[in-house]
């Protein structure tokens, strides 16, 4: 992992960088449906930023200036124990919504948020957002749907880690991202898809996570290939993910 200053174009965006910013805006789910307006004054002081594989692009505990919009690529939001240990608090792919609860509530980032491929990211000052709230009533709904799946998210995932086995939750996490490819229900093995940052995103340890895709693929639910992870029987899996 290394962290050094991320590319960035000079904040007076021009315009057709306002516009790449407000098409991905649009994709955000409850942001698409933004007044022009609204979006246009956000756009006003999006900057844009690119980082590379392993990059940080925030540290757990720094001030939480900037609100990010995720254009292209995957970030990881993780906490560390004084133990040393990881716990993944989300992975996220585009088009998504990061660093906005600290940056609303004035509080430091909460985690720290590394890319784990090449990134292209827009950085929106939290001043601007909180700025922009009064006079756009449509916007602070659109926040505070957003905070609400957020606030679900991290309750299931208490429920999650207290109440299911790690076969549960692997089963739960695989269907929850698993495309069609050739006919096949799969998940794509990425580069960055390590045993290690699975487990951190089960919250486990790499032993217990390969015990655990043993037992699946016993039981005839999965099985493991090179590039992808084969979900054989959806249904049983997600029924797995229920214990």
């Amino acid at each position: 992992m290394w962290y050094d200053a991320p590319k960035q174009v000079d904040p007076g965006i021009a315009m057709n960088e306002a516009s790449q910013f407000i098409r991905t805006l649009q994709r955000v789910p409850r942001f698409g449906e933004l007044a022009e307006d609204t979006q246009r004054a956000i756009a006003s002081s999006a900057i844009y930023r690119q980082f590379g594989g392993g990059q940080v692009i925030y540290l757990e505990g720094e001030p939480a200036d900037f609100i990010y919009v995720l254009e292209s690529g995957w970030v990881k939001a993780s906490r560390m124990t004084r133990e040393g240990r990881e716990q993944a608090l989300m992975f996220l792919r585009p088009v998504e919504v990061f660093g906005d609860i600290a940056a609303l509530t004035g509080a430091p980032y909460p985690g720290t948020v590394v890319a784990l491929e090449p990134v292209s990211a827009w950085a929106v000052p939290a001043r601007t957002i909180l700025d922009a709230i009064p006079n756009h009533p449509d916007l602070a709904i659109a926040i505070i749907r957003h905070l609400g799946r957020r606030v679900l998210h991290y309750v299931n995932l208490v429920e999650d880690l207290s109440l299911r086995s790690v076969e549960a939750r692997l089963a739960k996490t695989l269907l929850q991202n698993a495309e069609l490819h050739d006919r096949r229900l799969v998940v794509p093995r990425r580069e960055w898809t390590t045993f290690d940052q699975m487990a951190a995103r089960l919250g486990t340890v790499r032993d217990v996570l390969s015990r655990a895709l043993k037992t699946l693929e016993a039981e005839q639910l999965l099985t493991v290939e090179r590039q992808f992870i084969v979900l054989l029987d959806p249904k049983g899996l997600e029924e797995r993910g229920e214990r």
